[in-house]
């Protein structure tokens, strides 16, 4: 597999990944993907510059509760801009180095992250909502589908849980509403959406196993 992150050497596509133990319990969903544009940080178009990064609320004490439960946490996300050569994966690794820096809970709070290059128009491998970051993850963990959870405030990190067989939770902090964009696909009762990412999280540790 090709490699987007720096603990471990990146090619140019693909994912990379942060490996920082594997610990189950039953019962409970304890694998979490993560959205990061919209989903832990304000939505910059294009985003290159980590001047620009800024944390949204609620996403720190929301990890930090993640962490607390003992969910292993994992980063997916669609950065097209370097497939369209609007910036390099280096500009979008510096990013994802201030965002870790400015949540301030260590820089191996990922156990893995994939960071999907392509634009629209090219082959997608991992550009969501391609299940094949998922997929592996289940494979790697040895997991059923219920073990794991997508939280995203788009449309696309919904549709990879469906395409994966696994759960998925929306924020509505994203630049669009997804609520209406969910409504306009008919898909507005496929899924949970929350107008924060702390009442997703006590979503995810309230409800276990069982949310819909």
């Amino acid at each position: 597999m090709a490699g987007n992150e720096k603990p471990s050497p990146p090619d140019q596509m693909g994912c990379a990944h942060v490996l920082c133990g594997n610990g189950r319990a039953a019962g409970r969903i304890q694998y979490v993907v993560l959205d990061r544009d919209g989903t832990l940080i304000r939505h910059v178009p294009y985003l290159s510059r980590p001047e620009q990064v800024e944390v949204l609320p609620g996403v720190v004490a929301g990890l930090a509760e993640l962490r607390k439960a003992g969910c292993k946490l994992f980063l997916h996300t669609n950065q097209s801009g370097i497939g369209r050569g609007y910036f390099s994966l280096e500009e979008a690794l510096s990013c994802n180095e201030e965002m870790l820096r400015q949540i301030g809970l260590g820089a191996q709070l990922f156990e893995r992250v994939c960071v999907a290059p392509e634009a629209p128009d090219q082959p997608a491998e991992y550009r969501k909502p391609s299940p094949k970051f998922g997929a592996e993850l289940i494979e790697k963990y040895k997991l059923k589908p219920r073990d794991l959870c997508y939280v995203g405030d788009n449309v696309s990190d919904l549709l990879t849980a469906r395409n994966i067989g696994c759960h998925g939770i929306g924020v509505n902090t994203g630049l669009h509403d997804l609520r209406l964009l969910l409504r306009e696909q008919q898909l507005d009762d496929g899924f949970p959406v929350f107008e924060s990412f702390l009442d997703a999280v006590s979503h995810v540790l309230a409800h276990d196993q069982v949310i819909a």
